[in-house]
């Protein structure tokens, strides 16, 4: 097995969509982007061009010193590369402290999230960048499964604990898919981007999401069963409590945990206390 194998590297090259993907950013000359996973720095170059300030981060050290080697060639000053594991780093730290970032009074400026994500750690990717304080935007090319379930409308067969978990926090748009012969190595499935926005209002608190997702699983767990009866597991409540509380919210006791929107959890949930 190749290093690009072990790292799940799929190479985007295509210029076309790397500017489509440069687009779902709204770019502005004083962004600042994090891109996950450089690679080649196809990506890299493309925002670049843009104008943005950007920071490249890149696991394999091999690819990590050849976009050093570019960006001494090029002599930019707005291009900070980052030898590391992105799950590990703190993102919000090389924000903060990177010499592509201008001064700021605030301790973290504003920037937004861009990256072609391994399939084997979308989720918790996904995860890190919603961790407070939330970029302005985040825009990631995953797996096309994976874009339907964060996407997903309640009712719908894609409808879960990831897709209510994130929406509580964001908008989540579907804007494209890309086929496997896009990449290099071409991965055996389809890609498709996404775009999250963060919530002006986010439907819980930075405190309470933990608990929020743990208990949007716990419900999800039980998906086809009727709602008193999944949060009388939940909850550990009785039975007439869990309907008492049901009725003050305007739930039906006999909907599906599937067919709620993320807003009818969140009341759940400050219900349970």
């Amino acid at each position: 097995m190749s290093r690009q194998q072990r790292l799940g590297q799929h190479f985007l090259s295509d210029p076309r969509l790397l500017s489509k993907i440069v687009d779902a950013l709204d770019p502005t000359p004083e962004d600042v982007v994090v891109e996950i996973g450089a690679g080649k720095g196809s990506l890299t170059e493309q925002l670049l061009a843009r104008g943005l300030r950007v920071i490249a981060i890149e696991k394999d050290r091999r690819l990590a010193g050849e976009l050093g080697t570019r960006k001494a060639e090029r002599g930019t000053q707005r291009l900070t590369i980052v030898h590391g594991d992105a799950l590990q780093l703190d993102w919000h730290a090389l924000v903060d402290t990177g010499s592509a970032v201008p001064r700021s009074d605030f301790r973290v400026p504003r920037f937004k999230i861009v990256g072609n994500i391994p399939y084997a750690i979308t989720s918790p990717l996904i995860d890190k960048a919603l961790t407070p304080p939330l970029p302005e935007r985040i825009v990631f090319l995953v797996q096309r499964e994976v874009a339907e379930r964060l996407a997903a409308r309640p009712g719908s067969r894609d409808y879960g604990a990831l897709s209510v978990g994130v929406q509580a926090t964001c908008q989540v748009e579907q804007l494209f898919r890309v086929k496997p012969g896009a990449f290099h190595p071409a991965p055996k499935v389809a890609s498709a981007l996404v775009r999250l926005t963060p919530r002006q209002e986010p439907l819980v608190s930075a405190e309470q999401l933990g608990a929020f997702r743990a208990f949007v699983t716990a419900c999800f767990t039980r998906r086809r069963k009727q709602l008193r009866n999944v949060v009388m597991a939940a909850t550990g409540r009785p039975a007439a409590a869990v309907l008492a509380g049901l009725e003050r919210l305007g739930l039906d006791p006999a909907a599906r945990p599937e067919t709620l929107r993320p807003e009818a959890f969140a009341r759940l949930l400050r219900w349970r206390g």
